[in-house]
């Protein structure tokens, strides 16, 4: 199937900053129309000042299915017979804390934003893409922004990697059941990139009281080294511009700043090695251990 024949009008979630800003630009720069999706009337009026006539927002939260219902109308009457081309699936939270101690509302904010969020926007833009009978334009495409942490687990994320392990599984089952209409679905399992997610999640005063508060602030200060390392949004943006394109890409992809310190070797090493080795760097081994 040929990426050229697919629609060039495609929905990103959570367009209004960070990553999902820049592929916002970068399928833009491309010659594609762009809805995006976003909480705020204030963003949905700024993105549109910024971004031009081809971009669209769409004002939505993943977890409102009245809000997705009404922007599934609205793209739907845009495209017509012609369908969607693909959608994005980038929208997420992340909020850092010990899971022993992290409120459970926070814990289930993360799998209804994260998961149910994203399946909810997905079986609902799924149609648009050609998963419906009698469909006659070509399938759509549906990449979805997992992280690394869906394979290699961090300390005090931990809702936020449950979320991103969940994601992998739900993205492999939906690909091969999606072969039934030809809907390609692509996972990225990305690394620490330089955007505003973490500033947002990273506060950890409420677990200042707690023994896990040191070692939650050396997380937090090796959190924000890698962050300021970490991959530029607009690169990540063209290489998924680049993906999208494939005829035939990948089921997944790794898109990391060191492959081998940030994928290859947390995946080779023993587990328990790999435990000590975390514990011992922020602080979490006991203490004659």
């Amino acid at each position: 199937m040929s990426a050229a024949a697919h629609s060039k009008t495609i929905v990103i979630t959570g367009v209004s900053s960070g990553l999902g800003l820049a592929t916002a630009q970068a399928f833009l720069a491309r010659g594609y129309r762009v809805f995006g999706s976003v909480r705020q009337p204030a963003d949905a009026a700024r993105l549109q000042q910024e971004l031009g006539s081809q971009f669209q927002p769409l004002l939505f939260d993943v977890t409102d299915a009245a809000a997705i219902e009404q922007a599934v109308a609205e793209v739907a009457r845009a495209v017509g017979d012609a369908g969607l081309g693909g959608l994005i699936n980038n929208a997420g939270v992340a909020f850092g804390g010990p899971l022993l101690h992290q409120p459970l509302a926070v814990v289930r904010q993360h799998f209804d934003v994260n998961v149910l969020g994203l399946v909810q926007v997905t079986q609902a833009f799924l149609p648009l893409l050609g998963a419906r009978p009698g469909f006659a334009g070509t399938p759509g495409r549906v990449i979805n922004i997992g992280s690394v942490s869906g394979q290699v687990a961090a300390p005090f994320v931990g809702a936020y990697v449950g979320t991103k392990h969940a994601l992998e599984g739900i993205s492999h089952t939906w690909r091969r059941e999606l072969q039934l209409f030809g809907i390609d679905m692509v996972l990225i399992g990305l690394g620490v990139t330089n955007t505003p997610i973490w500033d947002k999640g990273i506060d950890l005063e409420a677990y200042r009281d707690t023994p896990y508060y040191g070692p939650a602030q050396r997380f937090a200060r090796f959190v924000q080294h890698k962050r300021d390392q970490g991959l530029d949004p607009a690169a990540v943006a063209a290489r998924l511009v680049g993906i999208f394109e494939t005829p035939r890409p990948q089921a997944r992809y790794t898109i990391v700043p060191n492959r081998l310190q940030d994928w290859v070797l947390p995946r080779l090493l023993p587990a328990r090695l790999l435990d000590r080795l975390i514990g011992r760097q922020i602080g979490l081994l006991r203490a004659g251990s």
